[in-house]
């Protein structure tokens, strides 16, 4: 069970490719400035969470307004994920939780995906600018996808 609302967001300071190379990003990066989403998700490649974080790029716009910076979280590595955004157009900073530190603090561990190991479950955290969990949703099954209209409500809260 995915961490619950109003507990301390762990932080945490994982690696994404940018086009100027590996990049620290830091979830405390954000705090006092932004509100903060992170999507975990399973795998790069895969056409669910494809389909997730293409919607998501599509309607960045909408997070943007109200101010929030998306992050997606999986166990891929970040030259992976690079190739996939790229591929796919994905316009969210990914970054790459390969050593499962982060999914472990935030309890979203998916144990033994389709047989090939641990990965993230499908999650969503909205994180104020204090740091603390304003929304926190684990899906059933990697198939399901969060509910975004329950995410942006959140942080209309928070404007």
């Amino acid at each position: 069970m995915a961490i619950s609302v109003g507990t301390k967001a762990p932080d945490f300071t994982l690696k994404s490719k940018q086009a100027s190379g590996l990049v620290d990003v830091k979830l405390s990066n954000n705090l006092g400035k932004k509100n903060t989403v992170l999507l975990f998700f399973p795998a790069a490649f895969t056409s669910v969470c494809t389909a997730e974080l293409c919607d998501i790029s599509a309607g960045l716009g909408a997070y943007a307004g109200l101010n929030a910076d998306v992050i997606g979280i999986s166990v891929d590595t970040p030259f992976a994920q690079e190739a996939w955004a790229q591929k796919e157009k994905i316009g969210i900073t990914l970054v790459s939780d390969l050593n499962k530190t982060t999914i472990k603090s935030y309890n979203v561990v998916f144990p033994m995906l389709a047989g090939i190991g641990d990965t993230a479950a499908r999650a969503a955290f909205v994180i104020d600018k204090n740091g603390i969990i304003q929304y926190s949703e684990q899906t059933p099954t990697p198939k399901d996808l969060p509910n975004f209209e329950a995410v942006k409500a959140a942080l209309a809260k928070l404007k």
